[in-house]
């Protein structure tokens, strides 16, 4: 039996786990705000709110429904837009949105205003940017998004006196959220969310990808959810070497402290990901064995020299390096019945250099055309390290073996850079596809692996340097 709240009631059922959350909500609940859109995560008219209880505090996320099992909500509080409402009057999201005219049809306006009250109550700093990036994943066909950013702009204004204990009265006293909110942490605590049943079924995570390409299959065949697994979650750092849970989300790697630190722009390369209602949903796991050859996150940890260990049915782990993990286009070292546990990466010393580029369509939250990361150590001006990695030019997220090679050891300067390009050509492979020609994206290839040393050594290179190619 699925058990969670809805809003301010409390839900039994025994439908399908596999059934999206959205459909649940709208059809067996008839609450219709919660809009269907695109039904791939990247309009955000589904959006929703989930509630989980950490640490005897309740977290709010915001998530796109459309493509979450109904599984993922048991033992949580999930809010739709009907759960957002005051009684007769209008919460400060909403009075935002109307004193700043950011609606038009009002098709979007309920994914914005769900977001717009995730955001008050994170625990992210209250600024204007972090209020951009709440709404990052909605989309609008009418207004132009000036209106709405304008509301935005409000809604952190009213906000600027919020207090830091994380109590939900200052946000129930401002008219942010109605007043049950006040009693979801003991109701969730004292919910008798046992563990559901799970069959033997497709693997499920965050379902980000899963529900885009399958769902129909999932809805009528079981499926085995596993986003809640504990042992397949959690960040940790022992001796200079990071290991990262599968189950573990984008946003848990953006909100981690020390990793901001080893990479000073981790949120930066991030937003080029995904929206943060997707960043809240899918999982490294799901990222890495969806074996895409333009996984942005996948290519992330391949130029980390990342290793992933592999669970079998037993609990035996076995160690593999990640660039040797893909085998072929979708196929890569798993054995029926294993799970990928972790992620683990040694940080980068002193002296040491990250960076990660991405050309899509769109500039953010989009599917790459192609996509690069670096990690290069550099000491007196000589490459002692050096892993490459590009998506979107061959069947596999693609290790570059040979071009990293050539760079280590090499001085760094842009002869090298020019010889170790031609090198680069010679290793990818790609394909015409909707996202270009093999000549574009040999092209891009070429352009953002100039542009991971122009970002990591401004002063050293400039577009000059490799003006030939420009």
């Amino acid at each position: 039996m699925i058990t969670f709240i809805l809003n301010n009631k409390t839900i039994k059922t025994s439908e399908h786990s596999g059934m999206t959350l959205l459909d649940f909500v709208r059809y067996e609940q008839r609450l219709t705000g919660t809009k269907i859109g695109c039904r791939e995560g990247d309009c955000g008219a589904c959006t929703i709110l989930v509630g989980t209880v950490e640490n005897d505090v309740i977290q709010y996320q915001s998530i796109t429904s459309c493509i979450s099992p109904l599984g993922n909500a048991h033992g949580k509080h999930i809010v739709s837009i009907e759960g957002t409402n005051l009684k007769d009057k209008l919460t400060a999201q909403q009075e935002a949105m109307k004193a700043n005219y950011a609606t038009q049809c009002g098709f979007c306006t309920p994914g914005f205003v769900v977001s717009l009250t995730g955001f008050a109550l994170s625990n992210s700093e209250k600024n204007y940017s972090n209020a951009l990036d709440a709404i990052g994943g909605n989309i609008c066909r009418c207004t132009g998004y000036k209106a709405i950013e304008k509301a935005a702009h409000q809604v952190v204004s009213n906000l600027k006196d919020k207090t830091e204990d994380y109590s939900f009265n200052w946000l129930i006293e401002n008219e942010f959220i109605p007043k049950y909110f006040a009693t979801i942490p003991e109701r969730l605590k004292d919910l008798e969310a046992k563990d559901i049943n799970q069959p033997k079924g497709k693997y499920v995570s965050g379902g980000t990808d899963l529900y885009v390409q399958q769902a129909d299959h999932l809805v009528d065949n079981s499926v085995h959810l596993i986003a809640d697994k504990n042992y397949l979650k959690g960040i940790s750092i022992e001796n200079d070497v990071c290991t990262i849970g599968t189950n573990s989300t984008v946003s848990d790697l953006w909100n981690h402290s020390e990793l901001n630190t080893c990479f000073p722009k981790l949120k930066e390369h991030l937003k080029l990901v995904s929206s943060e209602q997707i960043r809240n949903m899918a999982s490294f796991g799901g990222n890495l064995v969806n074996a895409s050859p333009i996984g942005d996150m996948t290519i992330f940890f391949l130029a980390l020299n990342s290793d992933v260990i592999i669970l079998d049915p037993e609990g035996k782990e076995r160690k593999k390096a990640l660039k040797h993990f893909y085998q072929g286009y979708k196929t890569y070292d798993l054995k029926d019945g294993e799970l990928l546990k972790a992620i683990s990466f040694k940080l980068p010393p002193m002296q040491s250099f990250f960076n990660f580029e991405k050309v899509c369509k769109r500039t953010h939250l989009d599917i790459a055309s192609v996509n690069s990361a670096i990690y290069i150590s550099v000491e007196n001006n000589i490459i002692s390290k050096a892993h490459v990695s590009i998506g979107g030019v061959a069947a596999i997220p693609k290790y570059l073996h040979e071009t990293s090679k050539f760079l280590t050891g090499k001085r760094l300067s842009s002869e090298t850079i020019l010889e170790a390009n031609d090198l680069l050509q010679s290793e990818i492979s790609p394909i015409s596809d909707v996202r270009g020609t093999s000549d574009y994206k040999s092209l891009l290839a070429r352009q953002l692996f100039f542009a991971h040393f122009m970002e990591l050594f401004p002063k050293q290179f400039t577009l000059n340097d490799f003006v030939q190619y420009a």
